[in-house]
């Protein structure tokens, strides 16, 4: 479950039948930014969704693990789509009365949840390395937010921003989509941090 402060802004049921016509066929809309939105998708169909933005050239990114041989999602019903909240709001409402996509909405700002592009970055970084100890955590404790903020200096993470904080009796990196959930890399040497001030 994703921190409280998250609302989905929609809780109505899903059906397959649908005619999606974006009108957003670009990345973006001339002169209007992208960014990274959060995504809840009902019915574990993430990765369909994912399919249906990728065919229409949207960057999106759905965290997955192995799981028993298998790779699958990491976290349930979650897929990250870099587009423009216009472009967003027309393929959502494509599906019609029945959408399996909402926003994730941040109920003090009153919008959706918009990813900061660094945090999303390092995110996925750190989750694209599909290594089995990876740690995946959505409730971040106050003890988890208390680690020194690093930057890794170099190795496969290098440029990646996050805190030292310890699980499994490890010291790990801990990438932070700032109130939604975070991902904690492997085992890192202390000589591969540098301490951000």
């Amino acid at each position: 479950m994703l921190k409280e402060n998250l609302l989905l802004d929609s809780t109505r049921p899903f059906s397959d039948a649908s005619n999606i016509d974006s009108g957003c066929p670009e990345q973006s809309s001339v002169g209007v930014p992208s960014s990274w939105y959060a995504l809840r998708v009902s019915y574990s169909r993430e990765l369909k969704i994912q399919e249906r933005l990728k065919g229409l050239g949207v960057r999106t990114f759905v965290p997955m693990m192995w799981k028993d041989k298998e790779l699958v999602p990491a976290v349930g019903n979650l897929c990250f789509a870099y587009w423009t909240r216009t472009c967003l709001d027309e393929f959502i409402r494509g599906y019609g009365e029945n959408s399996p996509v909402h926003f994730y909405w941040d109920r003090t700002a009153n919008r959706p949840v918009v990813v900061p592009e660094k945090a999303m970055d390092d995110f996925i970084r750190v989750a694209s390395t599909l290594d089995k100890d990876l740690v995946y955590v959505t409730e971040l404790s106050g003890k988890l937010r208390e680690g020194q903020s690093v930057k890794v200096r170099k190795g496969p993470f290098e440029g990646v921003e996050g805190k030292i904080v310890r699980i499994r009796k490890s010291r790990r990196i801990l990438v932070e989509l700032p109130g939604m959930l975070a991902v904690a890399t492997t085992y890192i040497t202390p000589d591969c941090l540098e301490i951000i001030e």
